[in-house]
């Protein structure tokens, strides 16, 4: 008998919720009392009477992990209510979802045709990244993986009394675990530790999510009336990449062995997944030759792969034929994972597989024998996922990116020109560009290094170098796979990714064939701050017109259109300008380059470096999708997926399944409406945007650059402590000098955040907004009117509104008392609030209404959230304050004794906020 939906859905996720909520903290204080913690379990948040009479190490682990309960709660709440929805109101109900996509096209008038173009042209890769923003370690997470499974379990009906308390008990076991469970790193995690976190995403929780959300289009396409068999052809719409163990910008600890074992853990991963799959694939495969003829293709197949097997002897080939002798099929698929076996165990043994087109080959002769014998069902359910998967996957389980500044670029060609001779006096880092060019531009047009190998020219380029090496080590024994881009942060000039092009020869990973040189590895320019931002266009068209790079565009496309990748970076142009203006400069930018791309007859794909917070970039996915201007979606497009938003989105399948489908079916329906249709975007908003871009742009920078702004900053943030943390691998400056420009925009970010400011995610907007009403009402009217029917616009106010309500401005005060100057204290906090209540003040106007009516869920989770935040920021700016005492008073060693609790503050601050950075 099926659930009838209730009427009010939402009131009913609520209820959900806290139902869920008040169990999981039962469970959670009657542990605590077990354990001798009575009076702590009496303070618990939302079901404790008592009041915490000081602040201590333990109230600060209780009400993270209160925090993290309250978190995984409402993960399940949202996964019941979609279901719901759609038990009430069918499939379409639920935004960004392939049935609402779909529908959504079709009424633009596209047919299965013209959504099927866009689709072969979709490749969504979101690049999993360790930046320090990821406050919990693995078995923290894998705790929380059991306590959300064991709720999923105490909500089936059809348990007994007796299972119920069994399960209790379980769960109590596992509440246990996490209170004794240090949650935080008291040594700073290895990049090894940062990869083993990503790769049990890419082996436990991806291959999973991208079948269902594939099996969610194919559903959602027959629904349409469109024939399935159309999307089985096509290729996965989700691949992965990864920056750990490659991003070496401001990383020192990212050396060319790290990248050497950061490559062969991804592979020995990604065989693992096909050895699973292979496992899984022959458990469905139990056909039998007794009730089907063996067709001659399969009898063909085994034994041309025990043939393969027959000299090796780890593998019982003899076992697994004996075995399955009734069952070919299975017996076929158990020979294809002894090749994997061994392609793991003994990778140089000849019966291994090298590469996944081997294995493919193997899985397509096995899926025709099946056609043959009428179970095309079969194919379609088992063999159609398996390709697909393997296609994504293969034997490399994600791209792995280089990233290097190009000022330690300029570095190592600095060194080498040295060590050549070829630099008569001065530095290659003074030249005038224009010599530069002429230099780059002579070198390119010859394959001769400048260097026999084994001669060092200097610590930066000795470390270039090393790890091109490794890439050119990799490529000539798999070849390109695993092998993602060559990124340079700080893009300037051309001439920075020309360097590119002189290192990669010097180094063995240039190609050069009768035309010249070719790189074989994408080199993609990283604009990240304001001015960059506007010069990438100019960069771009100069890059594309270079020879060698347009070689190098053909030689990666293999015959099809050629694509240009380009990366831009919303952290660091927002610390720069504030968050109207980068969204602007990032808007304009992504149009301005998309319309060059196409002009040189290439594919634009945009590597979006976003966050977990506004003042990164993040923002809901499909709004962000629709935000996208016209033309700048061609069908492939890369994201970071950085620190907590990676357990956020994809620890648990349900969550991972859900988030995989908003990406990839948000992408599509983007991509569709950019090539079917003409661009909405209203031309009396551009200059507006403008003059709100550079209005907001001083009154940031203006108050940034007011003097004593440092000594402000550090004492009424925790960025002292932050610096101080365990959090990542990564130091949280990029040279260390402890200025503003060197700091990251990670740590800059999390400590406003942290102090609930939430500064970056809105300040300058009031200042402009207000500017704009005031000097042009008829403007004004003009940006007013246009909230309603302009995605970008209204993605930038709602994400900006966002930033405003996460804020407290009490709590704001309660942080600046820390500032022990009182003139410098008072200065900034009055220009703080002063533009605070502004910009809160005209985004309810712009919105007409408030912001409870239009984001009741929102609303919800901020104000559950707000009463024990209160309690953990007090005790964070009481440990900030004597923790400080110690350092100025030279009391190094009791000061260190208190890092800990502090890390605890900072973690359970940003449990209860579900972000860091």
């Amino acid at each position: 008998m099926s659930e009838t939906p209730p009427q009010n859905l939402r009131q009913h996720g609520f209820q959900i919720l806290e139902d869920d909520l008040r169990f999981l903290m039962e469970a959670f204080s009657a542990v605590l009392t077990q354990l001798g913690e009575p009076e702590l379990a009496a303070c618990l948040p939302w079901i404790g009477t008592g009041e915490p009479k000081k602040a201590t190490r333990s109230l600060g682990q209780a009400y993270s992990i209160a925090f993290q309960l309250l978190n995984i709660v409402e993960e399940r709440a949202s996964s019941q209510v979609r279901r719901l929805r759609e038990k009430k109101l069918g499939p379409e109900a639920e935004k960004g979802l392939w049935p609402d996509n779909l529908k959504q096209l079709r009424s633009l008038g596209l047919n299965s045709k013209d959504i099927l173009a866009a689709l072969r042209e979709v490749c969504v890769e979101p690049v999993l990244t360790a930046h320090p923003t990821e406050a919990k370690r693995e078995t923290v997470r894998e705790l929380h993986r059991e306590i959300y499974s064991l709720m999923n379990r105490h909500e089936n009906p059809a348990y007994t009394p007796r299972e119920q308390k069994r399960l209790q008990h379980q769960l109590q076991t596992q509440l246990e675990n996490l209170w004794r469970t240090g949650e935080i790193q008291v040594t700073r995690p290895s990049i090894e530790a940062e990869l083993q976190n990503a790769l049990h995403y890419l082996r436990e929780v991806f291959p999973e999510a991208l079948a269902r959300a594939h099996t969610h289009l194919r559903e959602a396409w027959e629904a349409n009336g469109f024939d399935p068999a159309e999307i089985d052809t096509l290729p996965p719409l989700l691949r992965f990449g990864s920056w750990i163990g490659g991003d070496r910008d401001g990383h020192p600890f990212v050396t060319a062995d790290v990248t050497r074992r950061a490559l062969q853990s991804m592979r020995h991963n990604a065989l693992r997944v096909q050895r699973r799959a292979l496992e899984s694939l022959a458990r469905h495969l139990p056909l039998s030759s007794l009730f089907q003829t063996t067709p001659h293709r399969l009898t063909q197949l085994i034994k041309t792969l025990e043939a393969k097997l027959h000299n090796e002897p780890h593998i019982d080939t003899a076992y697994i034929l004996d075995r399955n002798k009734e069952e070919p099929w299975r017996a076929a698929v158990y020979l294809m994972r002894a090749r994997v076996l061994l392609a793991i165990e003994k990778p140089a043994s000849p019966a291994a597989y090298l590469n996944p087109s081997e294995l493919r080959a193997d899985i397509d002769a096995l899926a025709t024998t099946l056609v043959e014998v009428g179970a095309r069902a079969v194919v379609e359910e088992l063999i159609v996922p398996f390709r697909r998967n393997l296609s994504a996957f293969g034997f490399h389980s994600a791209a792995l990116d280089v990233r290097q500044n190009s000022a330690f670029h300029e570095k190592a060609i600095d060194q080498l020109l040295r060590a050549a001779g070829l630099l008569d006096e001065g530095s290659f880092i003074d030249w005038s560009v224009e010599k530069k060019r002429e230099l780059l531009d002579r070198e390119l047009a010859s394959p001769r290094p400048f260097l026999s190998p084994g001669i060092s020219a200097g610590p930066e380029a000795d470390t270039v170098l090393a790890c091109h090496r490794v890439l050119a080590e990799h490529r000539k024994q798999f070849g390109n796979a695993g092998l993602g881009s060559l990124i340079v942060s700080m893009t300037r000039r051309v001439e920075d990714l020309l360097i590119v092009y002189i290192l990669a020869r010097e180094a063995g990973l240039m190609e050069w064939t009768p035309e010249g040189l070719v790189c074989p590895l994408p080199v993609v320019p990283l604009f990240e701050t304001m001015g960059d931002l506007e010069a990438g266009p100019g960069i771009v068209e100069a890059f594309l017109a270079h020879p060698v790079t347009q070689r190098s565009l053909k030689a990666q496309s293999k015959g099809g259109t050629p694509v240009f990748q380009m990366m831009v970076g919303y952290s660091d142009s927002n610390k720069d300008c504030g968050i109207v203006a980068s969204q602007c400069a990032l808007h304009r930018a992504q149009r301005e380059l998309s319309a060059m791309i196409h002009k040189h007859g290439a594919r634009p794909i945009f590597f979006h470096g976003r966050g977990g917070t506004v003042g990164r970039g993040a923002g809901p996915t499909h709004w962000f999708m629709e935000a996208l201007p016209h033309g700048s979606l061609s069908g492939g497009m890369r994201m970071t997926e950085q620190g907590e938003t990676i357990a956020q989105k994809y620890a648990h399948i349900g969550s991972a399944v859900y988030n995989a489908e908003l990406l990839i079916a948000s992408a599509t329906a983007a991509t569709a409406r950019h090539r079917s249709t003409e661009s909405r975007a209203h031309p009396a908003l551009e200059p507006l945007f403008d003059k709100l871009a550079a209005d907001s742009r001083d009154a940031y920078r203006a108050f940034l650059h007011t003097p004593d702004f440092m000594k402000f900053y550090r004492q009424a943030t925790p960025i002292d402590a932050l610096e101080n943390s365990r959090i990542g691998s990564r130091p949280a400056r990029r040279t260390g000098q402890a200025s503003l420009d060197d700091l990251r925009a990670i740590p800059w970010v999390f400590s406003w955040t942290q102090s609930r400011f939430y500064l970056p995610g809105w300040f300058g907007a009031g200042s402009a907004l207000t500017k704009l009403k005031s000097d042009d009402p008829k403007a004004y009217d003009t940006l007013a009117a246009a909230v309603p029917g302009s995605p970008f616009l209204r993605y930038v106010l709602t994400n900006i509104e966002s930033s405003l309500v996460s804020a407290n401005t009490d709590l704001m005060r309660a942080y600046a008392d820390l500032v022990e100057d009182s003139a410098v204290r008072d200065r900034f906090l009055n220009t703080i609030l002063s533009e605070f209540e502004a910009t809160r003040s005209i985004i309810n106007e712009l919105f007409q209404g408030t912001f409870e009516e239009r984001r009741p869920r929102l609303a919800y989770t901020l104000n559950i959230r707000e009463e024990p935040l209160k309690v953990l920021h007090q005790q964070q700016i009481a440990l900030l304050r004597d923790w400080r005492a110690l350092v100025n008073s030279g009391k190094a060693e009791a000061a260190e004794a208190m890092i800990s609790d502090l890390l605890i503050s900072v973690n359970a601050i940003a449990s209860g906020l579900r972000t860091t950075g």
